[in-house]
């Protein structure tokens, strides 16, 4: 495994800075490629869509919990796409007042482009890390979010 150069500054970073950065390094392939696709889409946006493509019909209030955002955030960001063409609210089956946040056509390709990058970018790792390798930071990454930091 190729070490940093040194004074690059992540040898000193803690874990929340280096994870912001992989963050960053890891989706900035996909925001390009959804861009391609959906220029008018914002990375915030991204708060929202993600969350419906694993579960489309999804009420603001889940949007909001599942984001950890403020429910007045979430709705700007719902109004901002259901603009754009991205979403539509459609009624709660289940409840007359609660209306569900479902992606329109526009949306799915939009997510597919975003699949397809984030794929590419899991394959460059693979190939980086190897399998075990890419197996292992999988494992530690979903150890990180089974931590409780907001003592819950």
């Amino acid at each position: 495994m190729e070490e940093s150069p040194p004074g690059d500054g992540r040898d000193s970073l803690p874990i929340a800075g280096l994870l912001g950065r992989a963050y960053a390094h890891t989706t900035g392939p996909v925001y390009t490629a959804v861009a391609a696709v959906a220029p008018e889409i914002r990375p915030a946006h991204g708060n929202v869509m993600e969350h419906l493509d694993h579960q489309d019909g999804l009420r603001l209030t889940d949007l909001a919990e599942a984001s950890e955002l403020a429910p007045q955030s979430v709705q700007a960001l719902v109004d901002q796409l259901e603009a754009l063409g991205y979403v539509e609210r459609r009624p709660d089956p289940h409840d007359r007042r609660a209306k569900r946040i479902w992606r329109t056509d526009k949306a799915r390709r939009a997510s597919q482009a975003a699949a397809d990058a984030a794929h590419a970018v899991d394959r460059q790792l693979v190939a980086r890390l190897g399998p075990a390798g890419y197996a292992h930071l999988r494992q530690l990454l979903s150890d990180v979010l089974a931590v409780d930091l907001h003592g819950r």
